[in-house]
C-alpha cells in the first residue's frame, strides 16, 4: 500500500470512476466502481514507481498531507 494522495471523482464523460495521483505526473486510473478504481490506480502507482526505477528517475516521496482543497 502505496501513501500517496489519490483523488477519485465520477467522470460524467467516461461514465466511470477516475482515481489521479497528483504526485506522480499522468499516474491514474479508473474503474466501474470507487473500489474498483482505487485497486487499479494503487496498480498503476507500482508500475509507474517500476518505470521509474527502470529509467533511473526520481521518486518522489509521499508528502504525507492533502494537497489540494475542494
Amino acid at each position: 500500500m502505496y501513501k500517496y494522495e489519490i483523488i477519485l471523482y465520477w467522470s460524467n464523460t467516461d461514465n466511470t470512476y477516475v482515481a489521479e495521483v497528483p504526485e506522480l505526473p499522468g499516474c491514474m486510473a479508473h474503474g466501474q466502481t470507487q473500489e474498483a478504481a482505487l485497486i487499479h490506480v494503487n496498480e498503476a502507482i507500482e508500475l509507474w514507481i517500476d518505470t521509474a526505477r527502470e529509467f533511473g528517475d526520481p521518486i518522489p516521496e509521499p508528502k504525507g498531507e492533502r494537497l489540494m482543497l475542494a
